[in-house]
């Protein structure tokens, strides 16, 4: 006699639901849209009123407008989810072998150096060098949206494609807080950062005991967060640090890395929360009010990080990928082509969240913020549609018995069949 595997609960069901990567685009672009409307919209004045609405102790210098909440505390969230799968992927997963993850490492940095290049260049074209601390802004990968386009357009492609951009997209979320760290960071209390890596140490410790739990967890994890923010470093960082701290091998007798345990446990409310209500807060773009949509659609801002992600992405990617695969012993990964490679650069162009907080960083006066997150939204937009008709159009094509031309046959031709969890 058999029995039937016991059904999920609804709460296990939504879970499983919101940490789908189609569905955390989904939010990530309804969130953005409903923002953009309510900025342009005859009630702009609230949505305005609401992103600098104070909430937290003054005594601890929280008191944060609820944009700064989002962009410094829920979007900690996300990057510790980062760090667990930055962590897992250096210990057990794709970056795990340098010579199999050498082409989408190295295709992430040229992806990363010739956006920054384009942005610099379009900004000293069109003469206004007084923007130029916004370099980094059309570097970014939205690993979230970016994997969503994929699930949902790229069906019937080989699921290395996937495991490709992941790659790519993880080192570049990882040069990314680098960028943060070492550019974007002002002012630093050695005291508050040293109490930071001291909280770090002690979530260390717990994550590896053998029962640990969320109520030992979360303390030392807020505490490594609000020294972090004293510190003057951004407290995103914190989230990072505390995720790479996470065992990415089973201990303790386990049948699964802390990694995986933790990415489950977290996922959910960076994608269903965390991620959502950040884009909610950061694409709000009042186009209607100061130098209207002209004004903003023609500052040199606008322009460089349009054509940093739409262009320099996608020629980053696939120029630094060419001269690897030719004239080094370099190949792409089993089953992938070099044609697969055009939809993966449109589909870097995605920059949305990490981008989004960095034009924050970068102009935190407030000049050129909007033109720079209109550039961004616009750059996006179009890099995630290109990337969509890329992928039905490579899908259609006839494939061959070795794609990555490196003489062997390819062996993993699974196919993307858009279930893919996140």
């Amino acid at each position: 006699m058999t029995t039937s595997a016991p059904t999920p609960s609804v709460t296990a069901r939504a879970r499983r639901w919101v940490s789908r990567e189609t569905t955390g685009g989904i939010l990530l672009l309804a969130a953005a849209g409903l923002a953009l409307v309510w900025a342009n919209s005859p009630w702009r004045a609230s949505y305005a009123a609401l992103s600098a609405t104070v909430v937290g102790p003054a005594a601890l210098h929280l008191d944060l407008p609820l944009s700064a909440w989002a962009a410094e505390g829920l979007l900690a969230v996300f990057f510790f989810v980062v760090g667990v799968e930055l962590k897992h992927e250096l210990v057990a997963g794709s970056l795990r072998r340098p010579r199999e993850a050498a082409v989408p490492v190295l295709a992430a940095v040229g992806g990363m150096l010739l956006p920054a290049a384009i942005y610099t260049g379009v900004i000293l074209l069109l003469g206004e060098p007084s923007a130029l601390h916004g370099w980094a802004i059309p570097t970014a990968t939205d690993i979230a949206f970016a994997l969503a386009v994929l699930a949902i357009f790229g069906r019937g492609l080989p699921r290395a494609l996937r495991t490709f951009l992941l790659t790519l997209a993880v080192v570049d979320d990882l040069l990314a807080i680098i960028v943060i760290a070492v550019f974007y960071t002002g002012e630093i209390d050695p005291f508050a950062l040293l109490a930071a890596l001291v909280a770090v140490a002690a979530f260390a410790v717990l994550v590896r005991l053998r029962r640990p739990s969320a109520w030992m967890l979360l303390p030392s994890a807020a505490l490594a967060w609000g020294f972090m923010h004293a510190s003057g470093v951004h407290a995103t960082i914190a989230g990072v640090l505390l995720g790479f701290s996470v065992p990415a091998v089973a201990v303790h007798g386990e049948q699964r890395p802390r990694t995986h345990t933790l990415d489950e446990a977290v996922r959910p409310v960076s994608a269903g929360l965390a991620l959502p209500v950040f884009a909610f807060f950061s694409a709000g773009v009042t186009i209607v009010d100061g130098p209207g949509p002209g004004g903003l659609l023609s500052d040199p801002v606008f322009l460089a990080v349009l054509a940093g992600l739409l262009f320099g992405k996608l020629a980053g990617v696939l120029g630094t990928t060419a001269v690897v695969t030719r004239f080094t012993p370099l190949r792409l990964p089993d089953a992938i082509g070099v044609r697969d490679l055009l939809p993966v650069g449109f589909l870097t162009g995605i920059g949305f969240t990490v981008s989004l907080l960095i034009a924050e960083l970068s102009f935190p006066d407030g000049g050129h913020t909007a033109a720079a997150k209109l550039g961004i939204l616009a750059g996006t937009l179009l890099a995630a549609t290109a990337g969509a008709a890329a992928l039905r159009w490579d899908a259609r094509q006839a494939r061959t018995a070795d794609m990555n031309r490196d003489g062997v046959p390819d062996v993993d031709t699974r196919a993307i069949d858009g279930t893919e969890d996140g």
